[in-house]
């Protein structure tokens, strides 16, 4: 059995695409369980935020999983298709980064 993530990728400026990946597919696996498998065997670039302590507690991987915002660790993985992409509203940094923190709390780089 399978899953397969189709992911959202790029960066600001840059013209978004999707890249596709097949996945061993395991009954209680996680959305974030599969991301991190693609990102240790087959794409070590792909960008997601992670901070796990305890499930849906941090809030960083927070992601629109076939077109609903949720959480990659609380989504279970499927057989099938999944499509990820950025949260909306929020500026892009790379791949499934966006940014979180409010205006007031980010850290401002002087030049």
């Amino acid at each position: 059995m399978k899953a397969t993530l189709s992911i959202q990728r790029g960066a600001l400026g840059e013209a978004p695409h999707q890249d596709t990946f097949d996945i061993p597919f395991e009954h209680g696996q996680s959305i974030l369980d599969g991301l991190r498998a693609i990102r240790r065997s087959m794409d070590p670039s792909l960008a997601f935020r992670f901070s796990c302590i305890n499930a849906n507690a941090c809030k960083e991987c927070m992601m629109l999983i076939d077109s609903k915002v949720d959480y990659a660790c609380t989504v279970r993985l499927k057989e099938g298709m999944t499509t990820l992409a950025p949260l909306p509203k929020k500026a892009l940094i790379r791949d499934l980064v966006t940014e979180i923190a409010p205006p007031d709390e980010r850290l401002m780089l002087r030049s």
